[in-house]
């Protein structure tokens, strides 16, 4: 079995939702659909590996301490393809 991202919901309000996502190097989120719009902000270098659901996989690199942000709808399962731990903030947007 692979090694699960650990999710830590730290606000969950009216209006947003907001998780810390921990890898450990290999662990992943698992497939899943975003139901709402997001923004990710790195809190270390994230070298990500976006598996999609067409079975092609994407690999970026999202330095620490940038962001981006997609629609709702995305699916995807996120794998931290580097060697060293990493981490990332979620907000979404309800």
């Amino acid at each position: 079995m692979t090694e699960q991202a650990i999710a830590t919901v730290m606000i969950d309000d009216d209006r947003v939702r907001v998780t810390r996502f921990d890898f450990a190097p290999g662990a992943e989120t698992g497939w899943h659909r975003h139901a709402m719009d997001y923004v990710i902000t790195a809190v270390t270098d994230c070298h990500m590996r976006l598996e999609q659901p067409d079975g092609t996989a994407k690999d970026v690199i999202v330095p620490a301490g940038t962001a981006y942000r997609r629609d709702e709808g995305v699916e995807h399962n996120v794998i931290n393809a580097g060697t060293e731990p990493m981490s990332f903030v979620e907000v979404e947007l309800k």
